[in-house]
């Protein structure tokens, strides 16, 4: 007997961008409502966003454009509905962290602490549920942002194998999307060999995706990883605006998710029961 093939239902448009805490690649200009206009013209289903500014007090007085809301919530404006907030790195001005904006209801999220040694540099991964139309299972999705040694970077790999491994049923779909900062490239065989992801680009160009620095893309630092997902048509958005608005190319891709079976279906029962919680609580 021929199993029957899972459905796919129209592609979801993902798209990851360090956004330098709002400035172009020389901080010299605030550039964040040219981010905005950017990002919506993409318009993608999930943003997954770094270097993302909670709050700023000096900036806030000095730039007059500064908004009064986060820089989450001023992208995200009324194209997606809802966003998570991770922050990592704290200062006696204000802090940043990761993002991740979408355009379908988050019914978890938490944001993971992955620093390394007591005077690393913060790192965080924002790891969020979201729920997709039926027939669709959850689907999870967590924003990274790596370290810049290859020590580091090592251990925080080994952090979010352990994590897909002990949160994430092994039917279910995963992107794992941001600026990984892996210029030697190790953790495409790392995450492939623990938790069967691979990478959008590899999948489809045979390669990764040059991406640092924005105006000369020489570095494959960002990724977009994925498992029961098929990709589709990942793009490096290199040229004007986005040459101009980071030091990162932005990354985009489609991602075709699969039909839930197994857990995953059960998975969805839950995630309809926590949607119904949420809205009673909110009556």
């Amino acid at each position: 007997m021929i199993a029957a093939t899972p459905t796919v239902q129209r592609p979801l448009t993902m798209l990851t961008v360090n956004i330098h805490k709002g400035f172009d690649l020389f901080n010299r200009r605030f550039v964040l409502k040219d981010l905005r206009d950017a990002v919506r013209n993409e318009s993608a289903d999930l943003v997954f966003l770094q270097e993302v500014q909670g709050t700023h007090e000096l900036h806030a007085t000095r730039f007059v454009d500064w908004p009064q809301a986060s820089h989450y919530e001023f992208l995200a404006d009324t194209v997606w509905k809802d966003y998570a907030y991770g922050q990592n790195a704290v200062y006696p001005e204000g802090h940043h962290g990761n993002a991740l904006l979408s355009k379908f209801p988050i019914v978890s999220h938490a944001n993971h602490d992955v620093s390394v040694g007591d005077d690393s540099e913060p790192r965080g991964m924002l790891h969020c549920v979201l729920a997709l139309p039926e027939p669709l299972p959850p689907l999870h999705a967590i924003c990274v942002h790596l370290g810049l040694t290859e020590h580091h970077r090592n251990e925080q790999l080994a952090m979010l194998c352990r994590l897909v491994d002990a949160e994430i049923p092994r039917d279910a779909p995963l992107v794992i999307a941001g600026d990984f900062n892996d210029w030697r490239m190790k953790a495409h065989a790392t995450l492939e060999r623990c938790a069967g992801l691979r990478e959008a680009f590899v999948q489809c160009n045979g390669r990764a995706a040059r991406t640092f620095p924005a105006r000369w893309p020489l570095l494959p630092l960002d990724r977009i990883y994925v498992r029961h997902a098929q990709s589709l048509r990942p793009r490096v958005l290199s040229s004007r605006p986005w040459s101009h608005l980071s030091d990162h190319a932005p990354l985009a891709a489609e991602i075709a998710v699969e039909a839930p079976t197994g857990p995953a279906a059960a998975a969805r029962e839950l995630i309809a029961d926590m949607k119904a919680r949420r809205a009673a609580e909110h009556r």
